[in-house]
């Protein structure tokens, strides 16, 4: 598991110095319902297909 989560919103009220992310837990989406094929169809940079 990630031990730094890191964001570049910095008008999040989540985000803090040096995009570190102070929320509790992470939701990220696919854009094509449950599955996505490459990063580009999801919110997630880190998204690697399985």
């Amino acid at each position: 598991m990630a031990q730094d989560v890191l964001c570049e919103v910095k008008n999040c009220v989540h985000w803090d110095h040096g995009n570190q992310c102070t929320a509790d837990a992470i939701y990220i989406i696919s854009h094509n319902g449950t599955e996505a094929s490459e990063q580009k169809e999801t919110d997630c940079k880190t998204f690697e297909p399985q």
